[in-house]
């Protein structure tokens, strides 16, 4: 027997990102949650800062002009924060 493994390609399509908590949603209905504190320049923007961000390609990541801060889904996925 064999199995067909399915690659996922997760899209973000939309940002919320507050003082405590970044939730984005993906394409393919899930939505990824983790502490704001993991990504110490978003936790030190101001919300203004925070909601100011733009989806990077296709939606494999996140960019915040103001400050300088890109996050990649995938890396969101795999739990990878500084």
């Amino acid at each position: 027997m064999s199995t067909l493994a399915v690659k996922l390609h997760p899209l973000a399509y939309s940002v919320k990102c507050t003082e405590d908590v970044l939730s984005v949603d993906l394409l393919d209905g899930r939505t990824i949650t983790v502490p704001t504190a993991w990504f110490p320049t978003l936790s030190k923007a101001t919300q203004t800062q925070r909601e100011n961000w733009e989806i990077l390609g296709d939606g494999e990541g996140i960019h915040w002009p103001e400050i300088d801060e890109d996050l990649s889904v995938s890396g969101l996925l795999a739990g990878t924060h500084r």
